[in-house]
């Protein structure tokens, strides 16, 4: 008796990390408020890099950062900031690890206001996930109208690493859109 294999959109077949990935939270919609901060920092850490090194790094991005707890983060000084610089097991990018004490404290203002991160950044899309319908992948957007309101609010807001394309990104990580390619498994009609 073989094994049987999914047909999974064409981007994630490079290793069972990847392909773990894709069947248990790309596209899956997220409304937790420390996993959607998680990812808007994450996508925002891959600008001008890979999702795959990124991915290949979470985990230390977890311990390095307080399993996300923005409220230990937005405490980070210079010397925890210099900590993080010299820490192999995320990206040791200045601007980017600044932005995350800037998010951290950008994201409990969402909080404060809205009353939790998840109903503010689902309203832009209505509070339930954009199904697309895209046979291939080279029908699927960088970035979107959506993306770009998000964007721009964010931006408004005091967030950093937040362009378009990091907001689309984003939005496909967290099921706020699925753009799982017809033929995938995960693909919904």
């Amino acid at each position: 008796m073989g094994t049987v294999t999914k047909t999974r959109c064409a981007w994630c077949n490079k290793d069972e990390l990847y392909q773990a990935y894709h069947d248990e939270e790309w596209g899956t919609p997220s409304h937790d408020d420390v996993h959607l901060f998680e990812m808007l920092n994450l996508e925002g850490a891959q600008a001008g890099l890979s999702w795959y090194t990124v991915l290949t790094k979470r985990e230390n991005y977890r311990k390095a950062f307080d399993k996300w707890d923005a409220k230990k983060i937005v405490k980070y000084d210079d010397k925890k900031i210099a900590t993080l610089l010299e820490n192999p097991g995320i990206i040791r990018n200045k601007l980017k690890v600044n932005a995350v004490v800037t998010n951290a404290k950008a994201y409990l203002k969402v909080q404060e206001e809205f009353g939790s991160f998840d109903k503010y950044i689902w309203s832009f899309v209505g509070g339930k996930p954009i199904l697309n319908k895209f046979t291939g992948l080279g029908q699927v957007p960088a970035k979107t109208a959506i993306s770009d309101a998000m964007s721009k609010d964010l931006l408004k807001r005091g967030f950093k690493f937040v362009g378009s394309t990091i907001c689309y990104a984003f939005m496909q990580a967290t099921g706020m859109v699925n753009d799982h390619v017809q033929g995938c498994w995960k693909f919904k009609k």
